[in-house]
């Protein structure tokens, strides 16, 4: 059952998640993004796609086995060891389908298609997520250089980075590796 199937039922009902984690939903706290890498689940608040609203459900950890279980090799050096696909090989790069771009380790609504553009990159890039807390960004100044990187807030999982060089009105790219997203069609 995917993410936002789920996300609709009643408060405090644990269901199988995405990829084989758990999903509960519950009228709880907000645990801060980072809880994401911790070794315990706890709740947070994030917007449904589905649901068109906000819901609280709960961080998915799994142990390095249990990753490289759930995702294919790429995923896994993508989404657990902040790994890049190289640029133009991503089957999202040209991809103009109306939908919402998933993570593809826990299945958490992350972009809508409105918001993709083509940035020239080789990289799905988007103006802005599906809201705010639907991501996380922190700095990133591996390779010698000073970006923001950006990661899923319900799994900790590695998606990309994000740039001030994209249009307006957002002035932003979020630049994602295709392998870190799932895309799910919706109705126009």
């Amino acid at each position: 059952m995917m993410m936002g199937t789920a996300a609709g039922v009643a408060a405090g009902v644990a269901l199988p998640g995405f990829l084989g984690g758990r999903l509960a939903v519950s009228g709880g706290f907000t645990a801060p993004a980072e809880a994401a890498d911790g070794s315990a689940a706890a709740s947070i608040r994030v917007y449904s796609a589905e649901k068109g609203n906000y819901v609280m459900i709960q961080t998915v950890v799994k142990t390095k086995e249990e990753w490289k279980k759930s995702l294919t090799p790429e995923q896994y050096h993508i989404l657990r060891e902040k790994g890049t696909e190289r640029a133009f090989s991503g089957k999202y790069d040209r991809h103009h389908e109306h939908g919402v771009y998933r993570c593809a380790a826990c299945g958490l609504d992350l972009y809508r298609s409105e918001e993709k553009y083509d940035s020239g990159t080789g990289w799905p890039s988007f103006t802005a997520p599906i809201a705010p807390s639907n991501v996380v960004t922190r700095p990133d100044n591996s390779f010698f250089s000073q970006r923001t990187e950006v990661l899923c807030p319900r799994c900790g999982g590695h998606l990309g980075h994000v740039f001030d060089d994209g249009p307006k009105p957002t002035g932003k790219r979020y630049c994602m590796n295709s392998a870190a997203l799932q895309f799910v069609p919706t109705a126009k």
